[in-house]
């Protein structure tokens, strides 16, 4: 298995001076055998990336999400609780890393997980901090 950066998964979904020597490299060393790993800080960045500098709409984001979910040659970290954060993604609201930060915790037994974010707090998963 092979850890992939942001970098490289990113240039598998957009075009540049990059990305035909990133697309070869993981078709020549990622196999089912041999997976090509992406962690959840390269998932969130990931993101974050294609939202805010290539400007990809929620939709455009949750197939990219969806095509590495369902990839036999790249293994997602926590692919399960990427599939739920990636479920209320879809939904709008909070941002994606937010979503994901709630449903891991949860899976780690947290009753919520607490934040100043008003997006996040709407969330089943969070709690709002207050001073009131």
């Amino acid at each position: 298995m092979i850890g992939l950066d942001t970098n490289v998964v990113l240039r598998l979904f957009v075009d540049d001076d990059q990305s035909e020597v990133a697309r070869a490299f993981v078709a020549r060393r990622c196999t089912r055998a041999a997976p090509g790993f992406v962690n959840l800080i390269s998932l969130c960045e990931l993101v974050w990336v294609l939202g805010r500098v290539h400007r990809y709409d929620r939709r455009t984001i949750g197939s990219v999400l969806t095509d590495l979910l369902d990839s036999d040659d790249i293994v997602v970290e926590e692919s399960a609780a990427v599939t739920a954060a990636l479920a209320v993604f879809l939904s709008g609201g909070a941002g994606f890393a937010d979503i994901l930060i709630g449903q891991l915790n949860q899976g780690r037994g947290c009753d919520a997980t607490a934040t100043f974010d008003r997006d996040a707090a709407r969330l089943a998963t969070f709690v709002r901090v207050s001073s009131r």
